[in-house]
């Protein structure tokens, strides 16, 4: 005879993130692509591809999200980035 099985119950747990930490940068109209472009490869270690989506998300929304990870590492990329005169900020990966 079998017996039924039970699954644990699920607890309500916060969200699970890689870093805890994200930069998103902001759409201005003065910072030429190209400069974008060499800063988000150089801070994010993204290649070609992914940057000219980020810039794309960022001209069409606004700001977006370029990179996840730890807070040092965030600040440190945000600073390359802003270093071409591109605004970014450094927030937690997930509103609490």
């Amino acid at each position: 005879m079998s017996h039924p099985a039970f699954l644990p119950e699920l607890q309500d747990a916060p969200p699970r993130t890689a870093g805890g930490w994200k930069v998103t940068i902001y759409n201005n109209d003065y910072t030429a692509q190209e400069d974008v472009f060499d800063a988000l490869i150089r801070a994010t270690q993204c290649d070609l591809q992914e940057a000219q989506i980020e810039i794309w998300e960022a001209e069409a929304y606004g700001k977006a999200p370029v990179h996840f990870a730890g807070r040092q590492e965030c600040e440190m990329a945000a600073q390359i980035i802003s270093g071409v005169g591109v605004k970014t900020e450094v927030t937690p990966e997930w509103d609490a």
